[in-house]
């Protein structure tokens, strides 16, 4: 058991926290400064897409890798090793000089934050013992998680509209330096004790392709059609390389990820979970946002501004929901997270084309955010408890992989069903057509999602003191 202090542990958590919020930042705060970086770069809006697609890629691919080398390297390692690449990308990608220059950095930097976010949340893991304490953490955690991409469309507003784009990407600089100095003064080493030290190159190669085509396939899909040959052929490919990775690792001697983690069901109907709530919310603030500059004509700073309540709401609910679950339960606290998130969704479908903030908007956001909030922390919790240390980089690598992938599913989605539902009409009253008929269709998800909690949620027991590593003193880790 770890024998740091209270005070050591929370600065601890404050570190991990800051860098999970700056990844999650950096999904939104692109979006917002698009028009900005296509007019300096003369680029088209197939290159702009490419812009956040490679980011999503390489992070929604990479993550479960990520997972596994925390464990196997040290998570306080890779978590250093991330912060790192994520900064120097960054610094790249504010001055970078072409398209072809900027979408390589922007693959860079998906890249470090999928080292980043699994060690991050592995090593909150190992820090807060299982129960009221690693949930209090958690809760803490899930803010960051949950309000990233709502600041990051205020705050791309913010720096678009009195700097320039560049300035997206230089935030990063010193806040990463700062982190990964701080690393090794408030977080100790760590890392799985499986009795070797062998890597899963075959798992791993299989999973990162797999899951990387996967996502490339579903953005190809937004622009080429579900039914065109090259998203049938990237589909297929994605699916034979995934099932190639479910063979190898049942013979596998020392997995990337373990199989037996899906028998315990809390696991696995956690993860089926984050995949509709990352679905639900990366295409709800992809919807909205499109919303209030297309329809209702905002600006870059107005329309990071509307998100305020949004993000206000999901880090003042989420530092309470710990409680929540520790009154009522993970089961009952995610089904009633989806149900609020079903209503907030439910009073979006009326979108109006002449649409008023504080009447139309404001009530749906602050639904949204508690309902996302009272989602994010008992999921999380859920996709971990009853997880052995030894497992925790992958099992946190799999949460965020579920995540980032049914972002990638939901986009697609909801940009599919709003073309389809606008059809040949290309005028305002048709576009806000198209966004109320993809609503309808993310109710539907969140009332899914509630089901599956209520039906199949379950509480997993700790693991047992004795499969517990014990580690070294903080003191003589750093």
């Amino acid at each position: 058991m770890f024998s740091t202090t209270n005070g050591r542990r929370w600065s601890a958590l404050a570190l991990i926290v800051t860098a999970q919020f700056m990844v999650i930042l950096d999904v939104a705060i692109v979006n917002v400064a698009l028009p900005s970086i296509g007019r300096d770069l003369s680029m088209s809006d197939t290159g702009l897409q490419w812009v956040v697609s490679a980011y999503a890629i390489v992070f929604g691919g990479a993550l479960l890798l990520g997972g596994r080398l925390a464990d196997l390297l040290g998570r306080r390692r890779v978590f250093m090793a991330g912060l790192l690449l994520f900064a120097a990308a960054s610094l790249l990608c504010a001055i970078a000089w072409s398209e072809g220059s900027l979408i390589a950095f922007r693959a860079l930097q998906g890249l470090g934050g999928a080292l980043l976010a699994p060690a991050a949340l592995s090593l909150l893991m190992t820090t807060f013992t299982e129960g009221r304490e690693r949930n209090l953490a958690l809760g803490v955690y899930s803010a960051a998680s949950g309000s990233g991409a709502a600041a990051g469309v205020l705050l791309g507003g913010v720096l678009t509209s009195y700097l320039s784009w560049s300035w997206i990407f230089y935030v990063n600089l010193p806040v990463g330096i700062a982190a990964a100095a701080l690393a090794p003064v408030l977080l100790k080493e760590s890392r799985a004790d499986l009795g070797h030290r062998h890597f899963d190159v075959a798992g791993a190669g299989t999973a990162t392709s797999g899951l990387s085509l996967l996502v490339y396939a579903l953005t190809r899909a937004t622009t080429d059609g579900w039914g065109a040959p090259s998203t049938i052929g990237l589909l297929a490919g994605s699916a034979a390389l995934l099932a190639s990775f479910v063979a190898v690792e049942a013979r596998s001697p020392w997995p990337l990820l373990p199989l037996r983690l899906f028998r315990q069901r809390t696991l696995a109907t956690a993860n089926a979970a984050m995949l509709i709530i990352g679905a639900v919310t990366f295409s709800e603030f992809f919807l909205l946002t499109l919303y209030v500059q297309d329809v209702l004509r905002y600006s870059p700073m107005q329309s990071g501004a509307a998100f305020v309540a949004f993000a206000g709401t999901v880090v003042l609910v989420s530092n309470l929901a710990q409680a929540v679950v520790s009154r009522l339960g993970v089961r009952a606290t995610l089904t009633a997270g989806f149900l609020m998130s079903a209503v907030s969704v439910a009073y979006l479908i009326r979108l109006p084309l002449d649409g008023n903030y504080f009447a139309d908007l404001f009530p749906a956001f602050v639904l949204g955010g508690a309902g996302m909030a009272l989602s994010f922390v008992p999921v999380t919790i859920g996709g971990l408890a009853g997880v052995d240390r030894a497992d925790a980089g992958i099992a946190s690598g799999l949460i965020n992989t579920s995540r980032q992938i049914g972002g990638a599913v939901g986009i697609a989605a909801v940009t599919a069903i709003a073309a389809a539902a606008t059809g040949r009409v290309t005028t305002v009253e048709g576009v806000d057509h198209g966004y109320r008929i993809a609503f309808v269709a993310l109710l539907g998800l969140l009332l899914a999602g509630a089901a599956i909690a209520a039906l199949f949620l379950r509480p997993a027991p700790a693991a047992p003191p004795a499969e517990i590593v014990d580690y070294a003193p903080l003191e003589e880790a750093a």
